[in-house]
């Protein structure tokens, strides 16, 4: 990874909100096409050694992703993303619930709001997590999210040069 990029994870309690900005040395098409095309996204989102296996990528407004997160041992924990705007390679939010494999929902999930923006072929991503509840905020930070979701920021770090060819 480029130690020039920009990179801040902060939690506001407060505000049950998390904050990432994360920046990337790759063009905006292809980090966008990172975050909203199944195929590219199953390579990076889950932290080694687990694997996302997305089931479901309607990447429209009201469209869904449903994938899981599985194990090495085979567990899943599974995952629903409804999109709720979407601004071609400039942002999207979506709403974000575990639940089963049925996707029956969890009652409280997450709305996420990510933002993309190049500037001489760096591309940076602004991502506002917030929370229905302080409780969801702290168990997913309680279940390593800062720690996972900084391994799969690199993952796609190291990903995004192979699919530029």
């Amino acid at each position: 990874m480029n130690s020039n990029l920009l990179f801040d994870f902060t939690v506001d309690k407060e505000n049950k909100t998390v904050n990432v900005v994360r920046e990337f040395n790759a063009g905006l098409d292809l980090v966008w096409d990172a975050w909203t095309k199944a195929e590219l996204l199953d390579q990076w989102w889950a932290p080694k050694p687990y694997a996302s296996r997305t089931k479901v990528m309607d990447f429209k407004v009201g469209g869904r992703r449903v994938y899981a997160m599985v194990s090495p041992e085979g567990q899943e924990r599974w995952v629903v993303q409804q999109f709720t705007a979407i601004d071609p390679k400039n942002s999207f939010s979506m709403s974000s619930n575990f639940a089963d494999k049925d996707e029956n929902l969890d009652p409280q999930g997450s709305d996420w709001d990510l933002t993309f923006s190049e500037n001489n072929g760096i591309t940076r991503v602004s991502i506002t997590i917030k929370n229905e509840s302080r409780e969801r905020m702290e168990q997913m930070i309680e279940m390593g999210f800062k720690e996972g979701f900084t391994m799969g920021l690199q993952q796609l770090d190291e990903l995004l040069p192979a699919i530029s060819k």
